[in-house]
């Protein structure tokens, strides 16, 4: 029993330096940009996709290649535009003349990490070729069903201020994200850091951090060290936020403000990314504040507002604030 004991915070430790390890390797790319860094490394550890919303020129598709390159993984980058088809994303059968008979060419799906680039630019007959790819990790081409790497995360980057040639993502799509995580511009200092990075020559040496068999065995470990249960309060806790977020839940100050709250798959998504984002803060248990810092990156792309609440400026991060303060945390 004591060994392995011993084994387990051996283990735990080794996770969380790498961890650590991933941190400082993109932080020589990227300067600043914690939240971002950390909302990767969680979603990662999570099995969650990412949408990535912020100005031109933040480093969105920066910060996507950076860890990919610390990663021993499979990477596949598509630039999102008006023409795009579905097969450019999935991939097509072909004709061979010397067989004579049809193969299969693989899209750029068929990968680990896949960066697509200014989604919200391709129509929607694109983005449903992702629907099955991101929620059962497979594609249909043709008649044929193909499974996807056991490791695959869609990380999407769009422009907020785009209205000319971009298209809004469906509902369904969205919904599929795990988090959406907002990127804003930085600071006076570490403009100045960014500028002076990219005015010297030459391209910074990264270290490979991990392997896909890797990422795979932490989640099962952080899944093992922090089990979370239907009938634990924290469970109970994260569900009732989530439902929170539904105008019919009677909540009178957001009724007449929310259209649309989140669906049962933000409260699986809330669970996991609580879990993992204790676990590398160093938490034995999943705690309020957890949930709390979760809550926003988790629900603000699924929460649909009333052009009452956009004709007062408000947003879905102020909702979550709302309902943040109002649910109590035990009932």
């Amino acid at each position: 029993m004591k060994t392995r004991l011993k084994t387990v915070i051996r283990d735990r430790n080794f996770v969380k330096e790498k961890v650590e390890t991933m941190k400082r390797e993109v932080g020589k790319v990227i300067v600043g940009q914690e939240e971002l860094i950390e909302g990767i490394i969680v979603a990662l550890l999570s099995d969650g996709h990412i949408l990535l919303e912020g100005y031109p020129g933040l480093g969105k598709t920066v910060a996507v290649k950076t860890v990919a390159r610390i990663l021993d993984a499979k990477f596949q980058r598509v630039q999102f535009t008006p023409d795009l088809i579905p097969g450019d994303i999935t991939g097509f059968e072909m004709w061979d003349p010397e067989t004579r008979k049809s193969r299969l060419q693989k899209g750029p799906v068929f990968t680990n990490l896949l960066l697509a680039d200014e989604i919200n630019r391709a129509p929607a007959k694109v983005q449903s070729a992702l629907l099955e790819a991101m929620q059962e990790r497979q594609v249909t081409i043709g008649r044929e069903t193909y499974p996807l790497e056991k490791l695959f995360l869609v990380l999407a980057t769009q422009n907020p201020i785009e209205i000319s040639g971009t298209y809004l993502l469906p509902e369904a799509e969205i919904d599929r994200f795990m988090f959406k995580l907002k990127i804003h511009y930085p600071p006076y200092g570490d403009e100045r850091e960014i500028t002076e990075r990219q005015i010297r020559d030459g391209e910074e040496e990264l270290a490979v951090v991990l392997s896909p068999r890797e990422v795979l065995s932490f989640r099962h470990m952080i899944s093992e060290w922090l089990p979370l249960h239907g009938t634990s309060v924290t469970i109970k806790y994260i569900t009732r936020l989530v439902r929170a977020t539904r105008p019919e839940a009677g909540n009178g100050t957001i009724k007449n403000l929310v259209m649309y709250g989140a669906s049962p798959r933000a409260t699986i998504a809330l669970a996991r990314a609580s879990r993992v984002y204790a676990f590398i803060h160093g938490d034995d248990m999943v705690l309020p504040e957890h949930i709390h810092d979760m809550a926003y990156p988790v629900l603000r792309h699924r929460i649909i507002l009333t052009h009452e609440a956009e004709s007062q400026g408000i947003d879905a991060d102020d909702i979550i604030e709302k309902i943040l303060h109002q649910v109590p945390i035990l009932e």
